[in-house]
């Protein structure tokens, strides 16, 4: 689309009205925490939206609230029989400390939703956590900042899930002052931790002490650390631990060390040590004082001394996969049967990288695989891609050659980090496909290109057209893209001699598309939610994204959602401030976009941008385009007149309208501003837009 359009009369329709939906929509989770002020930073854990979403957090914690541990914490022991937390009390969503300590310390059973990131005052500060507690982050928004949990004697029932813990450390990498830990234990039973980002602490990311037992540490992502993970300080021999599934990388010492453990189960975990950083790993898995530890079927990368043991300790290793290794690599002893306590299923060393970079760490989406048996029956086939040549492919577009037509399954295209400059299409014919970023970050991992409406194609037939400079268009249904970053940066002031200066990122044209943790970079006309047909549904889902551009940079004919994400104004070429956010081309009798619970910022003037304007591609007057935005913060960027014409069409003909919006872009109603009634706002919900669809990452 360009800025000027043919001027083509356009009649006025009434507008339809929908019944409303009772449904509860949400499966996914709520998103990291972004900011909401006016310069974008990508990737922050501060702040936190100001819509209220209890109702959704509890809806979408439900079924992980109500999971049970495996490994040694399912374990009948102690009076205890399993490990299942505060499933039998109230569930309550906290996004304070002086909420999370009141709950997380309370006598009775609590689920326990942390919504937001939490930062402990002082620095350091370790809640006492008491017995019946789980303690689970809404989606990948729950961060605890600068401290840690603390489970004291006889502790019990605790489980602490889906959570990033960070960030205690106070400068000294061997810290002997500081006492910072994630999570500590000192005498406590039956807890499992499972599913977390426990990363950047003073001393300890997890420490299991003084006789605590009845533990497993599954799924979790340990990382960028001096001591990771210690078990023992005692003299007893009674701790029994399962660790499965975890991935340990850039730390040194403690990866974990196992003093004096009756039993220590450790399988299908994945230990790497890059080379050339500032962290270089000291020993991997150690069996010290009277351990009896079984290894297997663990993935060890680059590691120091990986596997090493005490001459009074046991240490029996099976089936683990040893890259790149030096130093010690020991075993000795007779092995305990795990199963004769619990059962467990083993996934192959050699697939643990790839399926462990997926799944570990907090989940944006609840309900998705947490057990060994559960991956080894629903896990996708799963290609690999990294520009080095140590994967499958070497190219996104490759691995897409590669899925059979008419696919009638899930195919994880694994991407590793990097910069991969080429266009890819999902074609029609193969449906299921999920691009995933396997890096720490969404900035990790991008697919990038310059093709602009008005580039010549290399075959001299003409230019691309503004649907055919899309770095990435997808054809295909049931797509999901989770974890990447996907840009056009096409160069508008070095090519002005062009005709066509839309440059789309990213094009979808299918129905049931899942976008997650993504950054959408471009200028003009950034991201194109289109559907294959006119008369075709075409439905898309983006949520905990970036959207960023200036001209109609989120445009097309789509029924899309843009739930809990940071949509960005950026200044024009020349530097102006000026531009539009929305132009929607929907058809008559359909929905169109919906914005909701999400920020709109970006360094430019006060007063300069449009939230939205219609597209009757074509001239089509038949087209009833439609954009909502609510429950969303608004910048000073936004007009006071929100909405403007297009190419002769009026926007007042057609459906534009907000409610509840904040910030100092939002306004009043008036006749230049529809703002709906909450009667209206009750058929504008997620729900309505999306109808039988319930995304599901998978």
């Amino acid at each position: 689309m360009s800025d000027t359009h043919t001027r083509v009369p356009q009649p006025r329709r009434p507008r339809p009205r929908h019944r409303r939906k009772r449904t509860t929509f949400m499966t996914l989770g709520l998103p990291v925490a972004l900011t909401t002020t006016a310069a974008l930073v990508y990737g922050t854990d501060a702040g936190v939206f100001g819509a209220d979403a209890r109702s959704t957090a509890a809806a979408a914690t439900a079924t992980w609230a109500s999971d049970t541990a495996d490994g040694f914490a399912s374990v009948n022991s102690l009076g205890q029989n399993g490990t299942y937390g505060g499933r039998d009390g109230q569930t309550v969503t906290v996004r304070t400390l002086a909420d999370l300590e009141k709950y997380a310390t309370a006598p009775e059973p609590y689920v326990i939703v942390v919504a937001a990131a939490i930062n402990m005052n002082p620095v350091g500060k370790e809640i006492k956590v008491a017995s019946d507690k789980t303690i689970i982050g809404s989606g990948t928004s729950g961060h605890i900042v600068g401290g840690g949990f603390f489970l004291g004697q006889g502790v019990h029932n605790v489980i602490i899930r889906n959570l990033t813990i960070r960030d205690t450390y106070q400068g000294i990498w061997n810290d002997k002052d500081h006492d910072y830990d994630a999570i500590q234990m000192d005498g406590a039973h039956h807890v499992w931790i499972d599913h977390n980002d426990l990363r950047h602490m003073a001393d300890g990311l997890i420490d299991v002490r003084k006789d605590s037992t009845n533990v497993t540490v599954s799924w979790n992502r340990m990382s960028n650390n001096n001591k990771t993970f210690g078990i023992g300080w005692t003299e007893n021999v009674v701790t029994d631990i399962t660790i499965h599934h975890n991935w340990i990388r850039e730390t040194e010492q403690r990866n974990p060390s196992t003093d004096n453990c009756a039993h220590a189960h450790l399988y299908n975990n994945y230990l790497e040590d890059t080379a050339g950083t500032g962290i270089t790993s000291s020993y991997g898995n150690y069996s010290r004082g009277r351990t009896s530890m079984l290894l297997e079927n663990s993935y060890f990368q680059g590691f120091t001394n990986p596997v090493i043991k005490d001459s009074t300790a046991t240490l029996v290793q099976r089936g683990n996969h040893f890259s790149g290794m030096t130093g010690r690599n020991e075993s000795g002893g007779t092995a305990f049967d795990p199963r004769t306590y619990y059962p467990y299923t083993l996934d192959q060393a050699t697939t643990v990288p790839s399926l462990l970079k997926s799944q570990t760490g907090p989940r944006s989406t609840l309900g998705t695989t947490t057990t060994a048996t559960t991956t080894a029956t629903t896990a996708a086939t799963t290609l690999t891609v990294a520009k080095n040549g140590s994967a499958q492919y070497t190219t996104v577009q490759a691995a897409v050659n590669a899925v059979p037509a008419n696919n009638t399954s899930r195919v994880v295209i694994s991407i590793a980090p990097g910069t991969y400059r080429e266009t890819v299409k999902v074609p029609s014919n193969k449906p299921h496909i999920t691009f995933q970023g396997t890096g720490a970050s969404r900035k990790d991992t991008e697919i990038v290109y310059n093709n602009a409406s008005g580039t010549p194609k290399p075959d001299g037939s003409g230019t691309y057209g503004t649907s055919g400079s899309a770095t990435v268009a997808v054809e295909a249904d049931d797509f999901q893209a989770r974890n990447l970053t996907i840009s056009n940066d096409f160069d508008e002031a070095a090519n002005q001699s062009l005709s066509g200066h839309q440059a789309v990122a990213l094009r979808t044209a299918a129905d049931r598309i899942l976008l997650d943790s993504l950054i959408i970079n471009g200028d003009q006309d950034t991201l194109l939610l289109d559907t294959a047909s006119k008369d075709r549904l075409g439905r898309v889902y983006l949520t905990n994204s970036y959207v960023v551009g200036n001209v109609d940079f989120i445009f097309g004919r789509a029924t899309a959602v843009i739930d809990r994400s940071v949509l960005t104004l950026k200044k024009r070429w020349n530097g102006t401030s000026a531009g539009y956010l929305t132009a929607p081309s929907t058809a008559a009798n359909r929905k169109g976009f919906l914005i909701t619970r999400s920020t709109v910022n970006g360094d430019v003037s006060a007063a300069s941008f449009y939230l939205g304007r219609p597209w009757h591609a074509g001239g089509d007057a038949t087209l009833d385009p439609q954009t909502t935005v609510r429950d969303t913060t608004l910048s000073a960027a936004i007009k006071s007149t929100p909405w403007t014409d297009m190419s002769g069409f009026s926007w007042k003909d057609d459906r534009f309208a907000e409610y509840n919006n904040t910030g100092p872009g939002a306004g009043p109603a008036s006749t230049n501003r529809p703002i709906l009634t909450a009667s209206q706002a009750a058929d504008q919900e997620t729900a309505d837009w999306l109808t039988d669809w319930t995304p599901t990452a998978s």
